[in-house]
């Protein structure tokens, strides 16, 4: 059985001049992936110094032409604005087609009035030829008319990079939470880009005096917005209501880029099936797991949805509850790919991000994954320049265990200890210390059970007010 070839893709860039190339260079390549992601194979790239980027299409006329090149679109912008005609203009055209008529009459040719709007019809409106790609992504964020007059000029379709993003959430976007999300985000997307019909002609669709087809279609998408966040308002209390029964666990999230490695981590934490592909935003939903072996008071591990550099603020406000995981968090391990020469820049969007939704001020360990994939000089190099960083592959049994163990140990310094007597007849509140806690030493004297016990101070504090 043999695949379908998949779709092309060309990218677009300006590289302005308060850009560094290294930064130009690992963005450009960051939209290759990200399309990539969304099925493309990309074909070719027209780059473009300028000191801006230009208003009507993004492009230079001569870079357009490059464009249509690879595309097997016009190069032009052209337009959809019928053309003005004064009387004189008029006058000749009707003339000409008198002329037309005359001539099909005497080489017995003719045709009634109908078939000749018909057939100037189907030649204004004649097939386009099938374009040689499928997308012109662009590495911007791009206004509804510059997208426009790049599809003219391409004769193709065009998504800037926010475009890109949110069709990739589209599709990987599972739970009825992450859909919702999602559909909210892509709409508001969508809303600014609806355009009217082809021919320029405003379609009445009899709601409303003289209300046009355009506005219409923005009036639904704006309704359907507000069902949407209504229905996710619903989901996100019931979520908020299970986060306050784990409110008392001790939670760990796993922030960082997307493909740095979360969910692989996440899943040899957990000992759990999450889903893991190389591929960017393959992680959309939040999955909650306890940390095996299970350790008491449990451990809870949380993945989060992967950050991007120029992550649509639609998609961050949307995915506010996904993010809500680290902030109510005791302890976040941002994830970084060691490997990844941008890592820099990745480790410095997700503090971005991170600081955006106030999640900044809970205690967090840098976490270098992939570190299987560096070589021993460069290793060498990183942790020397990162001491308190944590340095593993993910899918190394010794380093997992080794990751587990200071998890275990981060929520235990903050332990304090404490001697309690519990009575003889109160002997279930020693089981439960055993839950809550760790039993250091249990002596059995004449007052009762001397318990030497270790906890977090909130703990001891409620277990002396039942033995008071």
């Amino acid at each position: 059985m043999t695949k379908e070839p998949r779709q092309k893709a060309v990218l677009v860039a300006v590289k302005l001049p308060d850009v560094t190339e290294g930064d130009f260079e690992s963005s450009l390549t960051e939209l290759g992936r990200l399309v990539s992601t969304l099925g493309y194979d990309v074909v070719g790239e027209v780059i473009q110094p300028r000191d801006h980027i230009a208003a009507a299409a993004v492009l230079g006329e001569g870079r357009l032409l490059d464009l249509a090149e690879l595309t097997g679109g016009s190069g032009h912008v052209g337009t959809t604005a019928p053309k003005k005609k004064d009387k004189a203009r008029m006058r000749r055209e009707a003339e000409g087609h008198e002329h037309e008529r005359e001539h099909e009459r005497e080489h017995g040719h003719g045709h009634d009035d109908d078939d000749d709007d018909e057939d100037e019809d189907e030649g204004a409106l004649g097939e386009a030829p099938e374009p040689k790609v499928q997308l012109v992504a662009v590495d911007h964020d791009i206004s509804p008319s510059q997208a426009r007059n790049l599809e003219r000029a391409s004769g193709t379709q065009v998504l800037d990079r926010t475009g890109v993003i949110i069709e990739i959430f589209h599709r990987h976007a599972k739970s009825r939470e992450a859909r919702l999300q999602v559909e909210i985000a892509r709409l508001a997307y969508t809303a600014p880009r609806v355009r009217e019909s082809p021919s320029g002609k405003e379609r009445q669709r009899g709601r409303g005096a003289g209300e046009a087809a355009i506005e219409l279609d923005r009036r639904q998408i704006r309704d359907r917005i507000a069902e949407l966040k209504d229905e996710l308002a619903r989901i996100q209390a019931e979520q908020g209501v299970r986060r306050a029964h784990r409110r008392q666990a001790r939670r760990v999230a796993l922030v960082g880029y997307t493909n740095a490695g979360k969910s692989s981590l996440m899943r040899a934490l957990t000992a759990s099936h999450v889903y893991v592909e190389d591929k960017l935003f393959a992680t959309l939903d939040t999955t909650v797991r306890a940390l095996q072996p299970e350790v008491h008071p449990r451990i809870l591990v949380s993945d989060t949805v992967g950050f991007i550099k120029k992550l649509p603020h639609d998609l961050v406000a949307s995915f506010k509850s996904t993010l809500d995981e680290a902030h109510e968090a005791s302890l976040l391990l941002h994830v970084v790919d060691a490997s990844d020469p941008a890592w820099e820049a990745q480790h410095d969007v997700t503090r971005e991000v991170l600081a955006e939704i106030g999640a900044d001020v809970v205690p967090s360990v840098l976490v270098m994954n992939k570190v299987d994939r560096i070589a021993a000089p460069d290793l060498r190099r990183l942790e020397a320049k990162l001491p308190n960083a944590w340095f593993i592959s993910a899918h190394d049994p010794k380093d997992v265990a080794e990751v587990r163990e200071r998890i275990i140990a981060f929520f235990e310094d903050a332990y304090e200890e404490a001697e309690l007597v519990v009575p003889y007849d109160r002997q279930r509140l020693v089981s439960e210390m055993h839950e809550v806690g760790k039993v250091c030493e249990e002596r059995y004297e004449e007052a009762g059970v001397i318990v030497r016990f270790r906890g977090e101070p909130e703990t001891i504090a409620r277990l002396r007010s039942r033995l008071a």
